[in-house]
């Protein structure tokens, strides 16, 4: 049952990281569109995210919950060691979350608008800015159990460069994440025009921040290549996610839509198996070669059987629902163009 748990969790990370992902991206998107044109953004974007708006962070949730019932001593470890990126990314999505639904339904229109658009823009940038360090700094090596002041324990274990180029990373996964959704919902060529451009750019951000993650990796003795080349799953992983990209953007050429989403999807499924294959067990690497493991540091033998049975069971009324969600969105969609 062990393994069911670890494989709901991994699921969870990567729903988040796609949908998720795609969430914060939209506003990442937004942040670097000209004021001309954010009105026409903004409308195409709520159609994009409409269908996971209200479930994306359920991932999120799963995963602590999953953390916090099945493996206590990793949870506990990375609220107290990681607690001040964690709770900026929490505030981060709070703040997000609000200032879409007041800019939407605040029954006055007055400059209070704009506070609402600079609140939803810059925690779109930062929520995944320290979801990404969160993730780096997990697997840094940096966190000091046994530090005696404050800065080495709570400050150093996440504010270091290999942590902060992974924020980075993450940053242009989700904003490019966005932009190939959002060419899927442009209803002209102008629109898909201006959304190829952003992919454009926000595929080289990914590729420039990609490459600083591997400097910093090198810089602060994390083997890096190691767990990316150093097995055959990696090197093949990072082939098919190499791959899928030309031939993304070869259908992107060619004007398909729903098949680019499929391997942007993919190229990040890709991503996070190559980062977490070769160090698999060990989610947490501390300071001075420890590390904490899902297979040695899990919870009690009943703990786990009980999450795993609510997992297999969850699952059961979650996936259906949440399809049935997205379903729901694009024939709604469907219905307001014919209307039109």
């Amino acid at each position: 049952m062990i393994y069911v748990v670890m494989g709901f969790l991994w699921l969870a990370l990567l729903l988040y990281l796609v949908m998720g992902g795609a969430d914060f991206g939209a506003g990442i998107i937004e942040l670097f569109t000209s004021n001309a044109n954010k009105s026409r953004t903004r409308r195409i974007m709520y159609n994009a995210i409409g269908p996971i708006w209200e479930a994306n962070h359920m991932w999120l949730i799963i995963a602590i919950v999953i953390l916090f019932v099945g493996f206590p001593v990793i949870y506990t470890t990375m609220s107290t060691y990681l607690h001040i990126p964690l709770v900026i990314m929490l505030m981060g999505i709070i703040a997000r979350g609000t200032a879409l639904t007041f800019r939407n339904y605040d029954a006055v229109t007055d400059n209070m608008q704009r506070v609402y658009n600079k609140i939803f823009v810059y925690s779109s940038f930062i929520t995944p800015l320290f979801l990404g360090i969160i993730a780096g700094s997990a697997v840094s090596g940096r966190i000091d159990t046994g530090a005696t002041d404050f800065l080495s324990a709570y400050v150093y274990s996440w504010l270091n460069l290999f942590s902060v180029a992974i924020g980075f990373f993450t940053v242009a996964l989700c904003g490019f994440l966005a932009a190939i959704y959002l060419i899927g919902e442009a209803n002209d060529e102008a629109e898909t025009k201006s959304f190829i451009r952003k992919a454009r750019f926000m595929n080289i951000a990914a590729v420039v921040a990609g490459g600083l993650v591997f400097i910093a990796s090198v810089t602060e003795q994390i083997p890096l290549v190691e767990w990316v080349f150093g097995s055959i799953i990696g090197v093949l992983a990072v082939s098919a996610a190499s791959i899928s990209l030309i031939v993304m953007w070869y259908l992107i050429v060619k004007g398909k839509r729903f098949i680019i989403r499929v391997l942007a999807g993919f190229q990040m499924t890709m991503i996070l198996l190559t980062t977490t294959y070769k160090h698999y067990p060990n989610i947490v690497i501390l300071k001075n070669g420890g590390y904490l493991s899902l297979i040695a540091d899990r919870g009690a033998d009943k703990a786990i059987e009980g999450l795993g049975i609510a997992l297999l069971i969850g699952s059961l009324f979650i996936l259906p629902a949440l399809g049935y969600l997205i379903y729901s969105f694009q024939r709604k969609d469907k219905g307001d163009l014919a209307e039109h």
